[in-house]
């Protein structure tokens, strides 16, 4: 008999965002978001690219699902675009745009496909950032949380497992503090931690209005802290390590665990630190179903009794063969294994998903029309071996979302990067899958890393 890598039962998806792949900008009563505000700026997203058709699923999404049934895929994790089906971020339901994501979960459950949605994935409506500050005001908390009851009612059983919140840090700190993703603003230190922590609560309150809404659903969080791995695997690195993954993610993940901010962070942000009260906290630390981990790379720790933080972090490596495509994403496979030992090992989730990883390249056809990615294929083996581990240890990794289903709009970057496993020629709008799709779907239908 043939080892399986990965159980049978293991759960292989991809991922997308709205605003990235979605299109259908300004269609079907669709209200502005953030990001078609912030893409009118000159040169904010790269190549002045906006969304406003993007690799257009949504008039081609009978098309992709196919393909993820080729591919023999689970589920797919997609994002709701808040605007689409509530314009104005409140008041009256946009009923066109709730029938296209009745649509999408009907012709993926059709096809044997889990919908995955999330809540947010960055694209808020204009009209609460203009009114309202956006995340800086508890306001947008409390619509956020309407719109997920309201929503979820409408879909009804169409979908049974959701993501509340995708990554918190890009979300406040690139675009309320570094402005290089909408809305693009840079805010001093006290009122972006109060974005912070308006986050959190954001994802706590989704939960909540989820559970009173669809009582049987199952949510958890897509977050990307910064992932630590021991410079050896001996107990002293490996304590240092989970110390440093604990206290360097003080303000997001740990909160959210924890049900607290840790003392070092308070005392590290000071008079900046937000305000809060304990049911804030309340909120915060409702019980998630799974957790989702988005996990491309990590940084290396060793122990430092020398220090009074008793860890060391090293800096990234500068090499320039070992980036995946964006600046910050270095080519470490153990970071997957190491990222889900140390959140098992500190929080005991009851399941861990990946709910994204992947690589982009600069990846286009060749004179056979075909798209090779072996540079995509090398990166998931090795990370896919490093994951393989983290299931024969025990710890509770029970599925994964491959980012990206198909080439996107990477945010401001533009068109330039290419995460996906089947390629998107953005004129024609031609669907083409990569190596890599192919690959993928033998490990699918084998449980086996080839």
């Amino acid at each position: 008999m043939i080892q399986r890598d990965f159980p049978s039962d293991f759960l292989w998806g991809t991922a997308t965002a709205a605003y990235q792949a979605e299109g259908g900008a300004h269609e079907d009563g669709k209200g502005p978001s953030i990001w078609n505000e912030f893409e009118k700026r000159p040169f904010a997203i790269a190549d002045n690219a906006t969304g406003d058709i993007a690799s257009d699923q949504y008039h081609h999404y009978r098309e992709d699902v196919a393909l993820m049934r080729q591919a023999g895929m689970k589920a797919y994790r997609f994002s709701i675009s808040w605007s689409r089906v509530l314009p104005d971020g409140y008041g009256s339901i946009n009923p066109k745009g709730v029938d296209y994501y009745k649509r999408l979960c009907e012709e993926l459950l059709r096809n044997g496909i889990e919908p995955y949605p999330t809540w947010y994935h960055w694209d808020l409506p204009q009209v609460l950032q203009e009114k309202f500050g956006g995340w800086e005001s508890r306001e947008t908390v409390k619509y956020f949380g309407e719109y997920v009851a309201r929503i979820a009612k409408e879909l009804g059983g169409l979908a049974k497992n959701y993501f509340t919140v995708n990554e918190f840090l890009a979300c406040s700190d690139v675009g309320y503090g570094m402005g290089l993703i909408a809305p693009g603003l840079k805010l001093p230190k006290k009122r972006l931690n109060q974005v912070r922590h308006h986050l959190l609560l954001a994802h706590g309150t989704a939960l909540q209005a989820l559970r009173s809404t669809a009582p049987h659903a199952r949510a958890g969080l897509a977050e990307n802290p910064t992932f630590l791995m021991p410079i050896i695997a001996i107990p002293e690195h490996i304590e240092a390590a989970k110390k440093a993954f604990r206290e360097i993610n003080a303000h997001f993940i740990t909160a959210v665990m924890e049900g607290k901010y840790l003392d070092c962070y308070l005392e590290h942000e000071g008079a900046d630190a937000p305000v809060f009260t304990d049911d804030d906290f309340k909120i915060i630390s409702t019980p998630m179903d799974f957790l989702g981990l988005n996990l491309y790379y990590g940084k290396t720790v060793r122990s430092a009794p020398e220090t009074p933080e008793g860890y060391s972090v090293f800096n990234e490596n500068e090499d320039a063969s070992l980036r995946t495509g964006i600046a910050d994403f270095s080519f470490a496979p153990s970071s997957i294994y190491w990222g889900c030992r140390i959140v098992n090992d500190l929080w005991h989730p009851e399941k861990i998903l990946i709910s994204e990883n992947g690589m982009s390249a600069d990846d286009r056809p060749s004179e056979d029309l075909q798209v090779y990615d072996p540079h995509r294929i090398k990166y998931l083996r090795a990370y896919l071996s490093s994951l393989a581990r983290a299931v024969r240890d025990g710890i509770p990794v029970k599925g994964y979302f491959h980012w990206s289903l198909l080439d996107n709009l990477e945010w401001h970057l533009g068109f330039r990067p290419r995460f996906g496993l089947i390629y998107v020629n953005y004129t024609t709008l031609e669907r083409i899958p990569k190596t890599s799709f192919y690959w993928f779907r033998e490990l699918i239908r084998s449980g086996r890393i080839m």
